[in-house]
């Protein structure tokens, strides 16, 4: 098929793996743009494309769509700017700070006819589509619940510029918290309500590497965040993400699916490759991959590419799956403040799983 033309829009570190990825032809990164016209530029020489004004790239008709890779706090208004200019578009996590934003952003994608998609985009990976063969076969049973934790001591030990995490859109479920949610939607189904309790060990954090080594910053959000996660299939899934926790003993990632007839190991949903295995009756089965690997970061722009191009393919990464998470994730935060449970309102049918070979082009 005829490649999709794609802008991307926010030249930070993360917009190194999207260009570097040359796994999929269907569609062509062919401009970026940044508010630093400068960073464009070394981004645009450093891969050989163009760097265009940021409106520029909204605005071009020859533009089909754009891969969205601004801080959080601007994702939503980012969206409907493209969607606005009739561009398709997909957006890095989370999808948007608000449930509200991401509300508008997917009703303002269906009233255009355009598509709107989302990371995390690791759910494609082949771990976690073996994750979802071994469940749709049954080899454990009637799902019943899941473990999912991440900890660390904090972005700011390693990156240059961590004020995005510990501002609006940020904090560890927010930021980590999608991987594992989108995870767990693709295997148990839509959640239906959720629980939680959040806090902060501090105000403020300090940069520990790169140029403003020794800057203090604020903190904004939830930096300890606990939640559990009812889903319609009757499972219970119990989530941790903290940047408060500063060592160990749990295995990396702490990340399992129980069932009545044994128990899945779930690969880190961080990344598209990872060990599969069941548990059971103190055996361990080690599960071979039945789907083929997809390679890195564009999995999902590959999805919404072929979703433009082709009216029989699913769009698996899409909008409504991300506003569906979103409002899981923040209604922990809200459940926290207000003391009780709160329901999940977005609707979500539950996309096929993936072919077994991912198309390339």
């Amino acid at each position: 098929m005829d490649p999709v033309s794609v802008g991307l829009v926010g030249c930070g570190s993360i917009s190194d793996a999207y260009l570097s990825n040359d796994a999929f032809d269907c569609y062509e990164i062919v401009a970026c743009g940044d508010l630093d016209r400068e960073r464009a530029e070394a981004t645009a020489a450093e891969y050989g494309i163009d760097a265009r004004p940021v409106d520029d790239l909204l605005s071009d008709p020859a533009i089909e769509a754009i891969v969205n890779l601004t801080p959080p706090s601007v994702h939503a208004q980012v969206c409907t700017s493209a969607l606005e200019a009739d561009t398709h578009v997909y957006t890095e996590k989370p999808f948007a700070t608000t449930v509200e934003d991401a509300r508008e952003v997917v009703d303002l994608a269906a009233e255009r006819d355009l598509l709107v998609g989302s990371a995390p985009d690791t759910v494609l990976g082949a771990a976690l589509q073996t994750c979802r063969t071994v469940v749709e076969e049954g080899r454990i049973g009637r799902p019943i619940g899941a473990t999912a934790i991440w900890t660390s001591p904090g972005h700011e030990a390693w990156h240059p510029d961590p004020d995005l995490y510990y501002g609006e859109g940020g904090g560890p479920l927010f930021d980590m918290g999608p991987y594992y949610v989108t995870a767990l939607v693709s295997l148990l189904g839509p959640a239906t309500r959720v629980a939680g309790s959040v806090g902060a060990a501090d105000d403020e954090r300090t940069i520990g590497s790169g140029p403003r080594e020794g800057e203090s910053i604020d903190v904004s959000v939830p930096t300890h965040e606990s939640g559990v996660v009812d889903f319609d299939s009757g499972a219970i899934a119990t989530l941790l993400t903290s940047f408060d926790v500063q060592g160990s003993t749990l295995p990396e990632p702490a990340f399992e699916l129980y069932g009545t007839e044994g128990t899945l190991a779930l690969p880190d949903p961080n990344h598209f490759d990872g060990e599969v295995a069941i548990h059971r009756g103190g055996e361990v089965e080690a599960v071979e991959h039945t789907h083929e690997y997809v390679a890195g970061r564009g999995a999902g722009v590959a999805d919404l590419a072929y979703a433009i191009r082709d009216e029989g393919w699913t769009h698996r990464t899409s909008g409504t799956l991300a506003l569906h998470v979103l409002e899981a994730l923040a209604g922990i935060r809200d459940s926290s403040s207000e003391g009780e449970h709160v329901p999940i309102e977005a609707d979500l049918e539950l996309p096929p799983a993936l072919p077994r070979e991912f198309p390339r082009s």
